[in-house]
C-alpha cells in the first residue's frame, strides 16, 4: 500500500519527525504530507534531509529541514523554535531518532551502550521537553517510535532493548502527566521492516529466513505499514487512544525471540 492518495486526514496540522529524513521515519512524513499536514524533518546530518524534504514539498505541503543532534538538549530545543517560527506551531512530533548495532554485552563497551541509550532514550525526552509549549497551544500528539527488542531477551541487543523498554516507560508516565493538557502519547514498536537499514545491517540469510517461517503472517513489515499505524495513532481517529505502544510486527514477537547474528 502507498500513501499516492491525498486526504485531509491531518490538514491545518504540523508535525516534527525526528530521524525523518531516512527509514521507517522518511515514510511516516512522507504519509503525513500525503494527508495534509506540514512537516519538519531533522537528524544529525543536513544531506540526509535535504531529498525528504524537497519530495515532501512536492505533495503539496511545507516542509523544513533542520539538522541537530537530539542529545544534545539545547540543539533541540533552538531547532523546535526554528520550526515553530517557519511553520507557525506544532501539533504532532515523532520520536524516531535512533542508533543500533549488534554486540554482545560481554563485548559491549560503556560508551556504546550509552551511545544508543543518549540517541534512543534521551533523546525522545529531549525532543518531548521541546515540543511541550508548542503542543500545549492546541493539543496534539507525541508518537514514540520503539521495538519489540525488550519483549524478549533479543541477543546482541541488550543496549537497544534497555533504550526502547525506557522509551516504552517514558510513553506510559508522559500520557499520564500530559493528557490534562490535551496531549496524546503513545508508541509505535515495529519488528523488522523491509528495506530499512536496520534490515540491511541486522539480519542475515539465515535470521531472515527464520523470520518468514516464525511469523504468523509470514514476512517483515513494509515502511508504508508502520506509516499506517502512525497515522491512525497521530490523527482523531484515535482521540481517545493515549499511553498505548502499538506492536505492528505481524505477530513475530508472540512466537520466538530473533537472533539477529
Amino acid at each position: 500500500m502507498t500513501h499516492m492518495f491525498r486526504s485531509d486526514l491531518l490538514k491545518g496540522r504540523v508535525a516534527l519527525v525526528t530521524g525523518g529524513g531516512t527509514g521507517i521515519c522518511r515514510g511516516i512524513a512522507l504519509a503525513f504530507a500525503a494527508h495534509g499536514c506540514d512537516v519538519a524533518i531533522t537528524s544529525r546530518k543536513i544531506e540526509h534531509l535535504e531529498p525528504t524534504a524537497a519530495e515532501l514539498r512536492s505533495r503539496g505541503v511545507r516542509a523544513v529541514a533542520k539538522a541537530a543532534d537530539v542529545r544534545n538538549a539545547d540543539a533541540v530545543g533552538e531547532m523546535t523554535a526554528a520550526i515553530v517560527a517557519d511553520l507557525g506551531g506544532i501539533d504532532i512530533l515523532v520520536n524516531g531518532a535512533a542508533g543500533n548495532f549488534i554486540c554482545m554485552a560481554e563485548n559491549l563497551s560503556p560508551n556504546g551502550f550509552g551511545t544508543v541509550v543518549d540517541i534512543d532514550l534521551k533523546g525522545t525526552f529531549n525532543a518531548s521537553k521541546a515540543a511541550l509549549p508548542h503542543l500545549k497551544v492546541r493539543g496534539g500528539s507525541v508518537l514514540n517510535i520503539s521495538a519489540t527488542l525488550p519483549y524478549l531477551g533479543t541477543m546482541g541487543q541488550s543496549h537497544a532493548a534497555a533504550a526502547k523498554a525506557g522509551v516504552d516507560s517514558l510513553t506510559k508516565v508522559l500520557a499520564c502527566e500530559w493528557g490534562p493538557l490535551k496531549i496524546r502519547v503513545n508508541g509505535i514498536a515495529p519488528g523488522p521492516v523491509e528495506g530499512t537499514e536496520g534490515v540491511r545491517r541486522l539480519m542475515t540469510d539465515a535470521s531472515r529466513a527464520s523470520l518468514q517461517e516464525h511469523c504468523p503472517l509470514g514476512r517483515m513489515a513494509t515502511v508504508d505499514e508502520i506509516a499506517n499505524a502512525a497515522l491512525y495513532l497521530s490523527s482523531e481517529a484515535a482521540s481517545f487512544v493515549t499511553g498505548v505502544t502499538l506492536v505492528v510486527d505481524g505477530g513475530l514477537w508472540l512466537r520466538s525471540a530473533r537472533v539477529l547474528s
